[in-house]
């Protein structure tokens, strides 16, 4: 949970930088996330990496711009999830990802032997008629 959190502040310090608060950003980083990083090393690196996006008038661009992309946004969302479903005594991770990927395969194999109405867009469940992905 200690980890979780940690990164919970971190992506908030993120998104002050990303909006350009930068005197609040530096605020936010010593008052809640440098506690944290004196107890733990890998915190304060973690820290540090993301206070230097300050020092770069690009951010993205800047040697640690990953922290700006959206990935760094869907880790930390899915860690939160992750202890969500953990603390409902549920599987920690989504099996959403699997069933996609059942699905694919599935209609990869019926391409080969049957026309069925295909999935042509997983996003909004599209079927095309009597059509197979191969055609």
């Amino acid at each position: 949970q200690e980890e979780l959190f940690f990164h919970l502040q971190q992506q908030r310090l993120i998104e002050l930088i990303r909006n350009g608060n930068v005197e609040p950003a530096l605020d936010f980083a010593e008052e809640y996330l440098a506690p944290q990083g004196e107890e733990n090393p890998k915190f304060l690196e973690d820290l540090e990496k993301t206070v230097a996006l300050l020092a770069f008038e690009d951010a993205k661009a800047s040697p640690v711009g990953s922290l700006m992309d959206i990935a760094q946004r869907q880790k930390t969302a899915s860690e939160l999830n992750a202890a969500i479903l953990q603390s409902q005594c549920l599987e920690k991770d989504s099996r959403l990802p699997m069933l996609i990927k059942m699905l694919l395969w599935s209609q990869q194999q019926l391409d080969e032997k049957a026309t069925y109405p295909h999935i042509s867009d997983l996003v909004t469940g599209q079927l095309t008629e009597g059509q197979s992905q191969s055609q």
